[in-house]
């Protein structure tokens, strides 16, 4: 019987190790904290305003059907600007990840191809 099988553990094998040991290393958990530290609150925020479209849409007909000009009404520009709110989310989030993220996976990758040669 070998000590894997006493034990209970199973040895992994290399590259399982590896990507284990970077999951559970420092910079990976900083990478993880600084993507959820952005994506976490505009996926809320984004969430909440497009439930607001919806609640408005359904139960604030005379609000939602006001004129603002000619044909256009509060629910067309609210609607448009949810598109909008999409594209300013995605601008937003390749900057956040040029600057924040991307270096921290740069630096991560390093030491995994640096490790393997």
């Amino acid at each position: 019987m070998s000590a894997d099988e006493r034990t209970g553990t199973e040895e992994l094998p290399p590259d399982t190790a590896r990507w284990r040991e970077v999951q559970e290393s420092a910079d990976f958990a900083e990478l993880r904290r600084r993507l959820r530290r952005f994506v976490f609150p505009m996926t809320g925020l984004f969430l909440v305003w497009y439930l607001v479209y919806v609640l408005l849409a359904d139960y604030a007909h005379d609000f939602m059907s006001t004129r603002l000009f000619g044909n256009i009404n509060v629910a067309l520009v609210l609607g448009i600007l949810q598109f909008v709110s999409t594209f300013v989310i995605t601008t937003l989030y390749v900057r956040y990840a040029n600057r924040k993220l991307d270096p921290q996976a740069e630096k991560i990758r390093a030491e995994i191809e640096g490790a393997d040669k």
